[in-house]
């Protein structure tokens, strides 16, 4: 076991961006977490181009194919502190293997999923991807944070979410070539055979019903071919992700652990308990958080039953049963940890990390329908290639810059002017035309270092707690699960630029926690 990192201000510039206060390398340590990164970026950017598919190919509406998002980061939701609990008892390196073994098993039942050719399965693929995924950034964010000094945590976990980026980039281009054009033959193909299908149907309705059945056959092979195409990169995912599954079998992955900087004695912090003012006041503010959780999943768990034709009698109690258990559930963590969630620096990185993602989610989900909305002569394939060669592009430059920018500068300050020029960019997405897509590409670039400096922001100085609050901040992941069908849902109400009010007022919140980051961490170390 390395002895635990402790703050010294001596040699911090420099070579101790991976160096322990003891003189430990680990560099190459820190090289193979990266890859962990490039993978789940690869899976993210992947997921980005279904929404679009699913649309073409099933015959579904926005808020429907939203559930994409949904099935990803529920998991992320449901997974997340059981992911934290996993990294306590089996270590760093145990709970990575863990994640990539999830990630090969999802990726090969998604292969699965395409010749049974129905949206649940694809659905639960994707989950258990997400799954995986999970494990791997409840373990590897944080773990970056303390492979080397802590002033430079933020700098090295900007650095790897780089990688991310990249993995951003190629999902929707490679994926986008096997989906949408050449590779499978494409969403066009499949309906451009639909539409030849149904005008054979109209052709012979009046003829046999043998004919008209031969047209509905017609139509659902045209429908599985378009889907075939997501067997190569999938099979691409399962195969990388059970050659990382060795590599970290038999690599150097110490376990470390972060410094505490709150000022309490460990007896103080073990015998921490909330009073009776502190538990009744825990208790209103998880009412108030379930309460808004279940507003906007609600409608989510509306649509899953429906997809999946559940008996709606059982629907509410459900409903009802989830929230009361993730309530008591959520009652007990809090109070059982309390001077972890006592420092306010952190439970508000939970909520800024949930508006992010609620964010980052909602534009990178309906970039593609954005693009055809402002431009209708684009094609899908022309738009996920946009996706993938300008928005991805830019979000990974703004990772490689912002990564220099905040080695240089405060990081809750940049994060909040960031956030500041995304509002403004997002106000012009919502005026569409070509400056709508222009500003909605810029939102990339700036996006770019807010997931890592949020988390980085949210766990400083959290010590023994850094697995268990890493988890809570993964956790909050959910908001992408909560943005998408909102957001498709306003998209198809209103309009697709109408619906980019929601990242808006989720920039609003981030650049104030950026402003306020300060103070409040200066707070939090002092009690």
């Amino acid at each position: 076991m390395i002895t635990p990192v402790q703050t010294s201000n001596s040699g911090a510039k420099g070579g101790r961006l991976f160096r322990t206060a003891d003189g430990k390398n680990l560099f190459i340590t820190f090289a193979l977490v990266t890859s962990l990164f490039l993978l789940w970026g690869f899976c993210n950017g992947m997921i980005d181009i279904l929404n679009k598919h699913f649309q073409d190919t099933l015959h579904i509406n926005k808020e429907q194919s939203g559930l994409v998002q949904s099935a990803n980061y529920l998991a992320y939701f449901l997974m997340a502190i059981p992911a934290g609990l996993l990294a306590r008892k089996i270590g760093y390196k145990g709970g990575i293997l863990v994640g990539l073994m999830l990630i090969a098993s999802g990726a090969f039942l998604f292969i699965h999923a395409v010749s049974i050719n129905t949206y649940s399965a694809f659905l639960l693929g994707l989950f258990v991807i997400a799954a995986g995924m999970t494990c791997l950034e409840t373990i590897a964010n944080p773990y970056t944070t303390v492979l080397g000094s802590p002033e430079h945590g933020a700098t090295r976990i900007n650095i790897a979410q780089t990688f991310n980026g990249v993995g951003w980039i190629l999902g929707p281009i490679v994926g986008g070539y096997f989906v949408f054009g050449g590779g499978g033959g494409g969403s066009s193909a499949a309906a451009s055979a639909t539409n030849a299908a149904a005008a054979t149907a109209g052709v012979v309705i009046t003829a046999t019903n043998a004919v008209v059945a031969n047209a509905t056959n017609a139509v659902v092979a045209a429908t599985t071919n378009a889907n075939a195409g997501l067997s190569t990169p999938y099979l691409g995912i399962g195969i990388l992700a059970a050659l990382l599954l060795v590599v970290f079998t038999f690599g150097p992955v110490p376990d470390l652990h972060a410094e505490d900087e709150s000022k309490k004695s460990a007896d103080q912090k073990t015998s921490l308990k909330p009073t009776g003012g502190q538990l009744a006041g825990i208790g209103i503010a998880l009412v108030v958080v379930w309460g808004l959780l279940y507003f906007f999943i609600a409608p989510i768990m509306g649509l899953v039953w429906t997809l999946l034709n559940l008996p709606e009698s059982l629907l509410d109690p459900t409903k009802y049963g989830l929230i009361t258990a993730a309530y008591i559930g959520s009652f007990i963590v809090v109070s059982k940890n309390w001077d972890m969630f006592r420092r306010k620096h952190f439970t508000l990185g939970i909520g800024t990390q949930f508006l992010y993602v609620a964010a980052q989610t909602g534009i990178f989900s309906f970039c593609v329908n954005y693009i055809i909305e402002n431009d209708p002569g684009v094609t899908p394939a022309k738009a996920a290639t946009m996706l993938g060669g300008i928005g991805f592009v830019l979000f990974t430059v703004g990772r490689i810059c912002g990564s220099a920018v905040i080695s240089q500068c405060k990081p809750h300050l940049v994060l909040a002017v960031y956030a500041a020029i995304n509002i403004a960019l997002t106000a012009v997405c919502m005026g569409g035309g070509t400056l709508g897509l222009y500003a909605m590409f810029g939102t990339f670039f700036f996006m770019s270092v807010m997931f890592p400096t949020i988390f980085a922001l949210g766990i400083r100085g959290l010590g023994d707690y850094t697995k268990l609050g890493s988890s809570l901040i993964v956790m909050s992941i959910v908001g992408g699960a909560i943005a998408a069908p909102f957001m498709g849902h306003i998209a198809d109400t209103h309009s697709m630029r109408t619906g980019f009010v929601v990242p808006l007022v989720c920039f609003v919140f981030i650049a104030l926690y950026g402003a306020f980051w300060q103070k409040l961490e200066a707070k939090d170390s002092a009690a």
